[in-house]
């Protein structure tokens, strides 16, 4: 997914993910089950976007690399970094075609990017990367849309958002598991004095998370722990179990020792 035309709004149209308070509990989960101190902790930040927890990771004292396959995203990582100065690598990769120099202590893929993968083959080649550049013991940390999510939150609804920056239609048609959005930009541009128009077409797909959990297994990582994703933020300790009206499962995964 290359989200074109998404990354120029992508910052104003997700403010209210809340990066730090996220950040802040990987970290907690990262200390929590490596029983470590993680100063200069290598970290891949998988499908890092516009780079947003990637800033929010390194402020942690986390060495990070963030991938991603849209150049545009990076683009937009790539200015932040400029301004805040921290010590990241961007690398333009496939998640599925993975290819790192060494071996990676946290692997972390948040905010469904998982879910935007095209079938469940896909996300077992993502997590044969994963556990291949894993060193032995680390971790995985990545969050998926559940099926309660699509079939009931997401749907065939329409949203609008309406900001100073841009207006934005985000039009979803669900289809089995999969939910197609289909996103109309319209954005006010000051040289002409006037508004142009851009889309884009996100599709995501939910899956049972038993099927995840086996497509770990299969890739030789250990799933620890599952948590909802998306509660008690303010208090990252506080960790909230997997209910039938969660929308986003926090998966804990780990390679073996041996």
């Amino acid at each position: 997914m290359e989200y074109l035309n998404f990354a120029e709004f992508y910052d104003t149209l997700t403010e209210n993910v809340e990066y730090p308070k996220r950040a802040a509990r990987i970290d907690f989960l990262i200390r929590k089950y490596l029983h470590t101190d993680t100063d200069g902790t290598l970290l891949l930040d998988l499908a890092c976007g516009s780079g947003s927890l990637s800033e929010e990771l390194a402020k942690l004292n986390y060495d990070v690399i963030g991938v991603d396959n849209s150049p545009a995203m990076l683009n937009q990582a790539m200015m932040k970094k400029l301004k805040s100065n921290l010590p990241i690598q961007y690398l333009c990769q496939d998640m599925k075609e993975l290819d790192m120099f060494g071996t990676i202590d946290i692997t972390v893929c948040m905010l469904d990017s998982l879910n935007h993968l095209e079938n469940l083959e896909e996300i077992r080649q993502v997590f044969r990367k994963v556990s291949l550049f894993a060193q032995p013991g680390g971790l995985f940390i990545f969050d998926m849309n559940t099926l309660y999510k699509h079939h009931e939150i997401l749907n065939n609804k329409i949203f609008l958002y309406d900001t100073e920056q841009v207006f934005c239609t985000w039009e979803n048609r669900l289809k089995g598991d999969t939910v197609e959005m289909q996103l109309t930009f319209f954005a006010y541009d000051e040289e002409s004095g006037s508004y142009y128009r851009s889309d884009e077409v996100i599709t995501e797909t939910a899956y049972p998370a038993d099927l995840i959990a086996q497509a770990l297994k299969e890739s030789g990582l250990n799933l620890l722990a599952e948590f909802d994703a998306d509660k008690n933020l303010d208090i990252p300790e506080i960790l909230a179990p997997v209910s039938e009206n969660t929308e986003r499962i926090l998966f804990i995964a780990q390679k073996p020792l041996i």
